[in-house]
């Protein structure tokens, strides 16, 4: 029988679960997704295309029918046996607290866990609802069974997610970089190895769908899933072969600029098409994916001009960068690439009232693709208290064959949507876990049998969709702090990052170890750029503001939760006074 007395808890939750998930869409999303735009593998724009369709598809799709009362585990729900109305405020409370810590950290442009969010929200309000000795503090049990649960696996995911991470990264890094990008023709090494890498990718991807799963059934024997994950690597890596590597053959190799990306299926049949005359605007088939960043020669150079050191440039350059500035050129006279032309959606606003028409439509246009006319790499190369000289960071990353890196940006689209499908799948319940506790004891009056929640398909099409509105609305903000503001990416970099971090949560997961995507992508960003062979590849002062983040999360959300918990049940009331 519904609670209709809390008609207006319900109300509340469903209010503050959409903010939740939004933030998730805005914070959590665009932060594994600044990796694949930080390098140019997409466009801003195709990127949030992608997201939306993986994360709806996962979380619809395949996301948990079923989830834990408690999300994380940390509070007894047999400690609200007698009044399951309390645990549906104390849920209320913890995903309002969740969700106003999130839209201040997405605001600010600060990545933190969603899931630790949550959890410190859980933290809080368990604490003020039943004290601290309600709280599951460490994991039951010995061994792995103690850090894989409780409160302890959040300071424990502080090192043990980036620093796997790293270590994965780095080491697929280091593997391209030595067994193709230093070697002589590394196009040619990148298109006999691009299948292998596709093939291995698709077996470890497969593992991180088959183990970590989601709202599906595995009944599978031990030498079955081994061979469902070799014979899908096996299978994805021929198609490849057969269908992709004719195409790169014309376009990389051929510098065949008439093909588009429909005509992959084609296959063998384009290895017959006879070459491809110039270009008639003499523009390059593949884009420049260091476009905008200077080698350190290149930077010493353009600042000595702009210093006016005519011993390193010379009287000539100097004259010819003043005369350039003094006209007001467009041409970048001081060495600095040029800007990509993104071409604008949103447009100027109309005149006329607010409510008109067209008016109302600019509105939601602007809501909705500001980013979108946002130049994303651009706003990463700026610089400032955070960021510090991104030019010179950039400057000491090594800069690698272009075409060769243009092989793997296939491999980091491949990676970035597999996970991102993933994601959609398990971390949208951080947001719609505790929603749909709310929602069930709002409407059987009881707590939830074995201490696990119905989730509706409504809701998660609802949590779906708030986390998609959110990366649309508001994930350029995150995009543009990560990315490049960290260390140099590229295609081949941001592979290594994306297939790093997605192996330590494989790992992680059979493993029963306690880590967050968040800090996976972020470790393995470190991990990579500090393959550069100096470690002035990284932004320190970036990385320390991330781990911050992290840092507080818990004790900011569980203090709040806390508060706002302990205010209500405890608050006085008309006729209750003594």
């Amino acid at each position: 029988m519904p609670l209709h007395q809390y008609d207006y808890l319900l109300a509340i939750g469903t209010i503050f679960a959409a903010l939740d998930a939004w933030n998730i869409g805005a914070n959590d999303v665009a932060n594994s997704w600044a990796t694949s735009v930080g390098s140019r593998s997409v466009t801003y724009l195709q990127a949030m295309v992608l997201a939306s369709i993986m994360e709806f598809a996962g979380s619809l799709g395949v996301g948990a029918r079923v989830a834990d009362t408690i999300r994380t585990k940390v509070v007894d729900t047999a400690l609200f046996k007698n009044d399951p109305a309390l645990l549906m405020l104390g849920m209320v409370c913890a995903v309002t607290a969740s969700s106003l810590y999130l839209t201040m950290a997405t605001r600010i442009g600060l990545p933190v866990s969603t899931t630790h969010s949550i959890m410190g929200g859980v933290i809080g309000m368990g604490v003020a609802a039943v004290g601290a000795d309600g709280i599951q503090w460490v994991g039951k049990g010995s061994g792995v069974n103690s850090i894989n649960a409780g409160v302890v696996q959040v300071f424990l995911a502080w090192i043990i997610a980036p620093g796997l991470s790293g270590c994965f990264g780095a080491l697929i890094f280091l593997i391209t970089k030595y067994g193709v990008m230093l070697r002589s023709n590394p196009v040619y090494k990148a298109f006999f190895t691009v299948p292998i890498y596709f093939g291995i990718t698709a077996c470890l991807l497969t593992m991180l769908l088959l183990w970590k799963g989601g709202g599906y059934t595995i009944n599978l024997t031990d030498p079955e899933v081994a061979g469902t994950i070799v014979g899908v690597g096996a299978g994805w890596a021929l198609l490849i072969a057969i269908f992709l590597m004719p195409w790169l053959y014309r376009v990389v190799i051929k510098d065949d600029w008439q093909l588009r990306w429909w005509h992959i299926p084609l296959g063998p049949l384009l290895l017959g098409r006879p070459d491809a005359p110039p270009h008639p605007t003499g523009e390059a088939t593949i884009q420049d994916f260091y476009a905008g960043h200077l080698t350190k020669e290149e930077l010493d150079a353009r600042r000595a001009a702009e210093a006016g050191d005519v011993e390193v440039v010379g009287e000539g350059a100097v004259a010819e960068k003043k005369a350039g500035v003094a006209e007001g050129s467009a041409d970048s006279d001081d060495g600095r690439p040029q800007a990509r032309q993104i071409k604008k959606i949103v447009g100027p606003k109309p005149e006329g009232p607010w409510h008109q028409g067209n008016v109302l439509f600019w509105y939601v246009k602007y809501a909705l693709f500001r980013g979108v006319d946002q130049d994303v790499v651009e706003m990463q190369n700026r610089k400032d208290v955070l960021s510090g000289d991104v030019e010179e960071l950039h400057a000491h990353a090594a800069h690698y064959d272009n075409k060769a890196e243009y092989m793997y940006s296939f491999l980091q689209v491949m990676t970035a949507a597999t996970a991102s499908f993933t994601h959609g799948a398990n971390d949208i319940a951080n947001a719609i876990g505790p929603y749909a506790t709310v929602f069930q004891i709002w409407n059987d009056g009881a707590l939830p049998a074995k201490d696990k929640s119905e989730v509706p398909t409504w809701i998660l099409a609802f949590g779906g969709v708030c986390l998609v509105i959110g990366l649309w609305t508001y994930g350029y903000n995150i995009m543009r702090n990560l990315g490049n503001r960290i260390t140099l990416h590229s295609p081949s970099r941001g592979f290594s990052m994306e297939l790093g971090s997605a192996v330590t949560i494989i790992l992680a997961t059979r493993l029963k170890l306690p880590i967050s995507t968040t800090q996976c992508i972020t470790g393995a960003t470190v991990g990579v750029g500090l393959c550069s062979g100096t470690w002035r590849t990284i932004n320190w002062r970036m990385v320390a503001w991330i781990y911050m983040g992290w840092i507080i999360t818990l004790p900011v959300t569980g203090i709040f939760a806390g508060c706002l918990m302990g205010i209500i049940i405890n608050a006085p009331r008309w006729g209750y006074g003594q």
